[in-house]
């Protein structure tokens, strides 16, 4: 048996997903007449309360679309700490858009206060304050969700200082779910909303980008410039459509898997797990006195796939292609390595 926990990117299409892909009634997108493209496009739009939205093949082209169309060269994006569009977008805000980022203390999530604390007017001798971006979930603080009051006073903040919003919702689908809100109600105060169709819902690529009409269609240009430009994307579109319609409701299995995985593992003396922190499908694994590269290659080798994130931090991430009773046979065998792994103290 293998499980495969580095990402719930590495999903797999169902039988039924294929179907529907191979099935796709298809045009060329590139001229704005693929049936299904538009008809995902639609159905985002809708659900997300927002005028238009744009299918792209990934999540860093939604972001980095929406970074571009909403900023100028030599302005600023204000940040949470290690926000997805900063550390694993290949600088491209940096190198497509030419803008700078502050990123703004906290776990990912920040305050009102640090907001207007980090915001700079215009002025001759510094790349003033365009954008301000949140991540929702957010990836790298291992899933948390955003509290909504403090969102809104954050937002509230924002537009207080002139500030256009962004939400990067890769998993937004994940944090509806643990809070059972409508994603609607997440996005309310946002510009433009990024959501993956490829992560926790399981389509094998894509994204969508949801905003003002006059805002995507400027979007639409900076796609092709991007080489973001697919012709007949209704095949892809079609997954995620399935994706959207079929995967939604089961996202709460995933978090319950996770919390089975994270309560089972944080009976070892050798691991450090913040529960609390444990809120949608991603569990990040603190080891007290051993190698995270080293776990990692030997739990591959027991049939567990794992991410490290740094030499002491373990990323894992439940999702469509792992059952309840994988995720368990998951934590006997990462047991099974913590228990025999070298003693390595922090220096």
């Amino acid at each position: 048996m293998v499980v495969d926990l580095r990402s719930d990117t590495v999903t797999r299409p169902t039988a039924a997903m294929r179907q529907a892909m191979a099935n796709a009634e298809v045009g060329d997108d590139v001229y704005g007449e693929d049936p299904t493209v538009n008809e995902l496009q639609r159905e985002i739009a809708e659900r997300l309360g927002t005028e238009d939205a744009l299918w792209t093949p990934t999540g860093t082209m939604a972001n980095q679309l929406a970074l571009r169309a909403l900023t100028q060269p030599g302005e600023e994006v204000l940040i949470g700490k290690d926000a997805h569009c900063w550390r694993f977008e290949s600088g491209a805000l940096a190198a497509l858009a030419g803008a700078q980022t502050t990123e703004l203390p906290g776990d990912g999530r920040f305050t009102a206060a640090a907001v207007r604390a980090a915001f700079k007017p215009y002025d001759a001798f510094v790349a003033p304050s365009r954008v301000l971006a949140v991540e929702n979930t957010h990836n790298m603080a291992g899933g948390l969700v955003w509290p909504q009051a403090q969102l809104q006073d954050v937002l509230a903040a924002a537009k207080q200082l002139g500030l256009a919003c962004h939400l990067d919702g890769a998993r937004l689908w994940n944090a509806a779910a643990a809070l059972g809100v409508d994603e609607r109600e997440l996005v309310r105060g946002f510009d433009t909303i990024s959501v993956c169709l490829s992560k926790g819902l399981g389509a094998p690529a894509g994204s969508v980008l949801a905003g003002p009409r006059d805002l995507i269609k400027r979007c639409v240009r900076f796609r092709k410039m991007y080489g973001g430009g697919l012709r007949q994307a209704g095949i892809l579109a079609a997954g995620g459509l399935f994706a959207l319609r079929n995967h939604r409701s089961r996202l709460g299995d995933d978090h319950a898997n996770a919390q089975t995985l994270a309560a089972r593992l944080a009976s070892s003396p050798r691991v450090s797990i913040n529960m609390n922190n444990v809120q949608t499908n991603i569990v990040m694994i603190d080891l007290v006195d051993a190698d995270a590269s080293s776990v990692v290659k030997v739990a591959k080798t027991r049939g567990v796939v794992l991410g490290s994130v740094h030499a002491r931090r373990i990323r894992v991430v439940t999702h469509l292609d792992v059952s309840s009773e994988q995720v368990q046979w998951a934590a006997d065998q990462l047991l099974a390595v913590l228990a025999e792994a070298p003693v390595v103290r922090p220096e």
